[in-house]
């Protein structure tokens, strides 16, 4: 059996910064959901960018989120996780919509969350972004570095 360790704060926003991705868990019709997302960070403020759709809606309506991320170093024995439980508010001030896209812009250029097709008809790409700040109440992270206590004591 593997240990697995406690991560730092330190360690956990680390990890946070280097992935830029990870997985949104929110709910959907009553029941759990989960679904890629990309993330940015701003200092230790966590930002997601994406486009109207299922998951607007539904963070809008529960804002309730969990986002989990993870780094395999190598092999499955020497991995890290970091989880940020809490709850994901939708910009609406100009000013600041206008921040993390420059944030965002600057962090990854080429990088937009995906569009639809569907959409582009009768919504027009513009009309179609949202951003969310997530407000952890919650944050713990796990690594282990493939080794067992119980192996070097044998």
């Amino acid at each position: 059996m593997l240990d697995i360790d406690e991560m730092s704060s330190k360690e956990i926003y680390e990890l946070l910064r280097k992935i830029g991705y990870g997985h949104l868990g929110f709910i959907h019709e009553g029941k759990p959901y989960v679904m890629p997302m990309h993330y940015y960070l701003e200092g230790e403020e966590i930002y997601m960018f994406t486009t109207e759709g299922m998951k607007t809606h539904d963070i809008d309506a529960s804002p309730e989120i969990c986002l989990q991320v993870e780094e395999i170093i190598n092999d499955p024995l020497h991995w890290r996780s970091v989880i940020v439980a809490g709850q994901a508010k939708r910009l609406t001030e100009k000013a600041d919509i206008e921040r993390v896209q420059k944030l965002i812009k600057e962090t990854n250029p080429t990088l937009s969350p995906a569009l639809n097709r569907t959409w582009i008809d009768s919504w027009g790409r513009a009309e179609v972004v949202a951003i969310y700040r997530v407000y952890p109440s919650e944050m713990s992270g796990r690594t282990t570095d493939g080794v067992s206590s119980r192996m070097m004591r044998a």
